[in-house]
């Protein structure tokens, strides 16, 4: 079985590809190969696909047109931390810190999505007391003892650049790749 958020993103790759392909095929293939068409100018597919958020140029993140306002609300709020430094502990006396660990990061748009009241929670704490078990359709969080992320509408919220080709900084980032989740329990809200 293949895990929703993959297919979602594998969706998301396909529907771009087919955009590319439509816009790159020869006119005659267009006219049924009647007399080419006037030359016109390329246009750039949009690559928008529904439940899946958009990995901007800047390493910011732009919500999907469907997504819930919870969703919307975590993105925007990912997107003002995103450039924070890592810090240990970071984001766990107070919501706003100048720094934030894994858990930290991930407590932070828990909470402006409204999905976590009172205070920050731990790694160990988002494992086991955040949440339901299971994959969430727009919100999950991987967590264990040791380490939190979140993938947020398709795209992974981690401080680790685990995956990544490149290290574009350690702290709260968007990451454009996925990870294993292996060894981390899954969990989301109901709804969400």
């Amino acid at each position: 079985m293949r895990h929703p958020l993959r297919l979602r993103g594998t969706l998301a790759l396909v529907a771009s590809v087919a955009a590319c392909a439509v816009i790159a095929s020869p006119a005659a293939a267009q006219s049924g190969g009647a007399s080419s068409p006037a030359p016109t100018t390329p246009t750039t597919p949009t690559t928008t696909t529904p439940g899946v958020a958009t990995l901007n140029a800047d390493g910011s993140a732009t919500a999907p047109a469907d997504a819930p306002r919870a969703v919307r609300k975590a993105i925007n709020a990912a997107n003002r931390i995103r450039l924070k430094p890592y810090v240990y502990g970071g984001g766990h006396r107070t919501w706003k810190a100048k720094g934030y660990d894994c858990s930290g990061a991930v407590s932070y748009v828990l909470h402006a999505a409204g999905l976590l009241k009172k205070r920050p929670l731990a790694s160990g704490g988002l494992a086991s007391m955040w949440g339901t078990d299971g994959i969430g359709q727009w919100i999950t969080v991987y967590a264990n003892k040791g380490h939190a992320y979140a993938v947020i509408a398709g795209l992974r919220w981690d401080t680790s650049a685990v995956g990544e080709p490149l290290n574009n900084g350690s702290g709260p980032r968007w990451r454009s790749t996925a990870r294993s989740s292996t060894g981390y329990r899954a969990k989301y809200r109901p709804g969400l």
